[in-house]
């Protein structure tokens, strides 16, 4: 058997292969669970009880979903396009899969999106060893139109208002997926509102 890696201080979550490649068994990880070095959070995804970094909720996404894209207001508020705080994660998954073992914290809100709804606008995002999947910019201010009766009007235009602004965005991409998930007319009231 090969040399025990120390588990990294700067990774939250760990799935069982993680752990097996820096060499623990399944008996070792059950032992690390015991010494709360490890919390079990599911048959398959750890919790490091020594973690050291910066904390994110968005990290327990992959453990809980792990096809899981943070979307509308939790990704609205990571591009700072709204002060609003959920009190939830907003994820998407597709809508063959049927997620049902959540956690009490952090509590998820979730939203079957249709093949293309969820596969357009991913990007990874990594901090140190920690991941998750996000839509990018464009694809959260889409599907912010397109769910503006569950997000709220007022922060629907807060949202689209705070994105004009921005010197980066990129109008073309979305307009583009505007077109691809029918939604460019409701786009083009709200811009012609608000511009």
């Amino acid at each position: 058997m090969g040399k025990v890696k120390s588990i990294p201080e700067n990774k939250k979550i760990f799935h069982t292969n993680d752990l097996k490649e820096l060499g623990y068994s399944h008996y070792r990880i059950m032992k690390l669970v015991q010494d709360k070095k490890l919390q079990k959070l599911n048959k398959s995804y750890y919790e490091n009880s020594n973690y050291k970094g910066e904390e994110s909720d968005l990290y327990y996404i992959k453990a809980y979903t792990p096809k899981g894209v943070a979307c509308l207001l939790t990704a609205a508020s990571y591009y700072e396009l709204t002060e609003f705080r959920p009190d939830a994660i907003d994820v998407a998954v597709p809508n063959d899969r049927n997620v049902t073992n959540l956690p009490d914290w952090p509590s998820f809100n979730l939203y079957y999106f249709d093949k293309k709804r969820y596969e357009t606008g991913i990007v990874n995002k990594k901090n140190e060893r920690n991941e998750f999947k996000i839509y990018n910019i464009e694809k959260t201010v889409i599907d912010i139109i397109s769910f503006r009766n569950k997000v709220g009007i007022e922060e629907t235009k807060e949202i689209v208002r705070n994105y004009i602004k921005l010197e980066d965005r990129n109008l073309n991409k979305l307009y583009r997926y505007s077109k691809q998930l029918r939604c460019h007319d409701i786009l083009k009231t709200y811009m012609e509102v608000l511009v």
